[in-house]
């Protein structure tokens, strides 16, 4: 019988709406840790479910950390930090993926790219906009 793996998507949103998502092996300190640590600026603030892995980050990396405990009822804290534009773009990753019932693990970093270009550019996406992009030229006024 085939090995089943549980693989995680570690997704991140900035304030102004920039995406960035990883295909997580395994949720612990150090792979979130290789992913975020070049990506999130010493002077952030990051906002978690506050799942222990974040605690720990922010303690390693010296971020200012806020943890929502959503089970509890917390939704926002000090009425700015919070975590509803991730869990919105979650769902929409994942009702996006639920039509190609599963990926291969070895494609999952392509589907999460084809769905970052689809959420950033939505119905202005073309051939040559995906070129560009596939090879790091952004097309800032597309």
């Amino acid at each position: 019988m085939p090995r089943r793996y549980q693989i995680a998507v570690l997704v991140v949103l900035d304030r102004s709406g920039e995406t960035a998502n990883f295909r997580l092996v395994k949720l612990d300190a150090p792979h979130v840790i290789a992913v975020l640590r070049p990506i999130i600026a010493p002077d952030a603030v990051l906002c978690t479910d506050g799942a222990k892995v974040y605690k720990t980050f922010a303690r390693l990396t010296g971020v200012v950390h806020r943890a929502l405990n959503v089970q509890q009822g917390i939704h926002v804290i000090d009425g700015v930090f919070h975590i509803q534009n991730v869990n919105a773009y979650d769902s929409r990753l994942k009702t996006w993926m639920r039509r190609f019932n599963g990926v291969a693990t070895k494609y999952l970093d392509s589907y999460l790219g084809w769905h970052r270009i689809l959420e950033r550019y939505r119905d202005a996406i073309s051939p040559t906009l995906c070129l560009n992009e596939a090879v790091g030229r952004w097309l800032l006024n597309s």
